[in-house]
């Protein structure tokens, strides 16, 4: 069991990012003197919990909450789950006690529903792994001889005095995201992000293998069929929180999303809170179709946090954070994440559900098409017409679209040809495997440049897509997204007292959504048919039946204005700009433009991101070094 052991932070001049405190953050050590010298290094000053090898040795040094590990130990092997996991320490027991060997732990996050690292010992031996939703990740590198593992990549880069690569920064311009496999790539130094569907495995002097464990599942299974395994695992989803000591709340903003995870927690919770924030558009209807929600939810308190007095989109957009590991997409609303955890705080909450990531899962999308039509040609037909009445797409391109069958290689050797294009039009459909990457006109020739060379690099690596079919790769590519924004914003709640989830994010949610027949999750004429056919019975039909969707660019726009003031000063003294990849006067005369169509504010968000994690940095390197590395 974990020990109490003094530790101290793990911040360095290379960075200082709070670690070892707020939520689960910790350091795997591999059994040798080499990891017991590092572990010298941590344990020192501030407390931590320790886990220890069979042998004795330092293994695990981190900080996390009670509720958030689970433990088995069986002689030599020690398993243990950092996160939330639907189990207990008997049932982890039993499965332990039947896996004689490293290899055969995959069967751990096949069978226990939730979100969180695997980690094992077996005699010195480790095998460590994330989640397939990137909402736990891990990764690796050599400190004083060792390899130790960490979920924040800049723990290792300030053990070993490393910092960040700026030859990697050009790729956090590009927007919306940098697509596989080019996002794998750890922007600090020496250390390198284990891929999200595998595992690593750590041999006692230190030599490391990484081993796919997860793959895609084949969409085949029927609707009804691929419904009822979407229910059992939301219910499980749920269920991993829920059931931990403490009050659980969630949203409850009226869309099909948040208000199915209110239900579902209904069922398992009393003294039920639901929350929902005014938005600023009085034509958004989210409201109504809350409070028509909250009417069938009577036991539980609802609240409605007004806009009075909740911090405005953009608020600190370019403050220092004490998380440096990378950009965080969610950006614009930290400040309005902060606030809304203050005041669970307060009512007593200990965990916050969201409907994040339902969006990723089940709206149906273009790529849905392309791959229905290749693995169901005559069902897919009928979905046609409708399809393009409601993207507004010309036949002829819709032809061209359905009829592209370039490679994913090819498709990334393309992006990298036209990074400097403009944003095509919402409705224009992508072609090829999704959105293209983009570059701002305020970037520098040479960051373009270096993105380019990022992008031809990764495709002359051949890399193969996600899935081979688009849908597929999609939606993955899109719950990986939310899951590292999900674990990103934990980072910013839980030091204030409240832990943030999706259980859309976790892998069982994911697994079950993938393995439903593309056939049946392209009907037009249904909003997100496979979740309205998993919660029919749980959720009212209202709910469900729902025609119209919430749409926010009115705080978005409400809260560029109310800050453009500050954020214009600081255009000033950029980061980007000291590093040769943005014009500061070009990005500052995009924010006193007009933007007509909220999406011309995506790569703005990009690059405050980029810019606020890159001063996050800069402020680190003012932080003590760490002790014993003076």
């Amino acid at each position: 069991m974990p020990v109490r052991a003094p530790c101290s932070r793990t911040g360095t001049a290379a960075v200082h990012d709070g670690s070892l405190e707020g939520g689960v953050d910790f350091l795997v050590l591999p059994d040798s003197a080499a990891g017991a010298h590092v572990a010298g290094l941590v344990v020192k000053g501030v407390a931590a919990q320790v886990v220890r090898h069979p042998s004795g040795r330092p293994w695990i040094v981190g900080s996390w909450r009670e509720d958030e590990i689970v433990v088995a130990t069986c002689g030599s092997r020690v398993v243990v789950l950092l996160g939330h996991a639907l189990t207990t320490e008997t049932r982890l027991q039993s499965i332990v006690d039947s896996c004689g060997a490293l290899s055969e732990l995959s069967v751990i996050p096949a069978r226990v529903p939730g979100s969180f690292h695997m980690l094992a010992s077996y005699a010195g031996h480790i095998r460590a792994q994330g989640t397939v939703s990137s909402a736990c990740q891990l990764f690796h590198g050599r400190v004083h001889g060792a390899t130790v593992l960490a979920d924040r990549p800049q723990a290792l880069a300030a053990l070993a005095g490393t910092g960040v690569d700026d030859a990697l920064v050009p790729m956090h311009l590009l927007s919306p995201a940098p697509p596989p496999p080019l996002e794998e790539r750890c922007v600090w130094t020496g250390v390198v992000r284990v891929p999200d569907d595998s595992h690593i495995s750590v041999q006692p002097d230190g030599s490391t293998r990484i081993t796919r464990w997860w793959s895609m599942p084949d969409a085949v299974v029927p609707l009804e069929e691929g419904a009822a395994w979407v229910r059992e695992a939301l219910i499980d989803a749920v269920a991993a929180r829920a059931d931990k000591p403490g009050k659980t709340s969630s949203d409850l903003s009226g869309g099909m999303d948040s208000t199915s995870l209110s239900f579902l927690l209904a069922a398992r919770t009393t003294g039920q809170i639901t929350t929902r924030a005014e938005a600023a558009d009085p034509a958004n209807d989210d409201a109504v179709w809350a409070q028509r929600a909250a009417a069938d939810l009577p036991d539980a308190e609802h609240v409605v946090i007004p806009r009075e007095g909740v911090p405005e989109n953009f608020a600190g957009a370019l403050d220092p954070v004490p998380d440096a590991e990378g950009p965080f997409a969610w950006l614009r609303t930290r400040a309005v994440l902060e606030h809304h955890a203050r005041l669970l705080a307060d009512m007593g909450v200990s965990r916050h559900l969201t409907g994040h990531g339902g969006d990723e899962l089940f709206y149906v999308m273009p790529a849905h098409d392309h791959s229905a039509v290749r693995v169901a040609p005559l069902t897919y037909l009928k979905h046609l017409r409708a399809n393009r009445n409601l993207r507004r797409w010309s036949l002829p391109r819709t032809l061209r679209f359905l009829a592209d069958n370039g490679s994913y290689q090819s498709w990334l050797t393309r992006s990298a040809a036209t990074l400097s294009a403009p944003l095509g039009h919402s409705s224009d459909p992508s072609m090829g495997w999704g959105d293209p990457p983009r570059l701002p006109p305020w970037v520098t020739p040479r960051a373009e440049e270096a993105a380019r060379a990022l992008l031809l690099d990764a495709a002359r690596r051949s890399p193969e897509p996600l899935s081979p079919l688009r849908a597929q790769h999609s939606t993955l590519e899109m719950a990986r997204a939310c899951g590292a924004g999900l674990r990103r914003a934990n980072r910013v709640t839980a030091p204030l007292g409240v832990s943030w989830h999706a259980p859309f994010a976790d892998d069982h949610v994911i697994g079950a959504a993938l393995s439903v027949r593309l056939p049946d999750r392209v009907d037009a004429n249904r909003y997100k048919p496979v979740l309205a056919a998993a919660m029919r019975g749980l959720v009212p039909e209202h709910v469900l039946g729902r025609p119209t969707k919430g749409e926010f660019s009115a705080d978005v726009y409400a809260g560029l204005r109310r800050h453009k003031g500050e954020l214009l000063d600081q255009c000033a003294d950029l980061e980007l700009a000291r590093l040769g990849l943005v014009d500061a006067e070009a990005f500052r005369a995009v924010l006193l433009a007009p933007h007509p169509a909220a999406r011309t504010l995506i790569p703005v968000i990009t690059t405050l991101a980029c810019e606020s994690w890159l001063r996050s940095v800069a402020a680190a390197r003012t932080a003590p070094l760490l002790e014993g590395q003076r």
